[in-house]
């Protein structure tokens, strides 16, 4: 039984190696334009959205020591592409109906609680946003969309 045990658990270890070689990339692009830079945000909107959303949502993601070992490495590295694929604070546009739409949905998203997700809080405690942060963050984006749909409503009237 013993002789059994440790064949099982050199076949897990070896296993366990050769995973390593099939870690995903971990990139952070060049940022093209910031959101906080862009939008000027207050500065507690912007740390929360920093602590809360720019690890997946940004190319400034900060990849934890346990983001180079497979299997965890593979959902870390996807997560990421998701999230930056959905929004990317890195790529924030220029044009004010898609910045108010991408507000709008952020707006959603942290109303209906669904970011930032309970699997990155669990590791993260800075990124739990609180009730307030939570309202501040609300009420900027939503005033912040509204102050853009005015601006492109008035520049399309003219």
């Amino acid at each position: 039984m013993k002789k059994k045990l440790t064949w099982i658990l050199a076949g897990g270890l070896a296993l366990f190696a050769v995973l390593q070689l099939f870690n995903p990339p971990r990139s952070n692009p060049p940022v093209k334009t910031d959101f906080i830079a862009a939008a000027s945000p207050p500065v507690s909107v912007a740390a929360s959205l920093r602590a809360a959303c720019y690890d997946c949502h940004s190319h400034e993601t900060t990849w934890p020591l346990y983001a180079r070992l497979a299997p965890v490495s593979w959902l870390i590295a996807s997560d990421v592409e998701e999230g930056r694929k959905h929004l990317n604070f890195s790529e924030w546009p220029t044009e004010t109906a898609p910045a108010a739409k991408n507000l709008d949905r952020i707006n959603e998203v942290v109303d209906y609680r669904e970011m930032p997700p309970k699997k990155y809080t669990l590791l993260h405690a800075d990124a739990r946003l609180t009730a307030e942060q939570r309202k501040e963050l609300l009420d900027w984006t939503g005033a912040a969309a509204e102050k853009l749909r005015a601006a492109t409503n008035t520049n399309a009237a003219h």
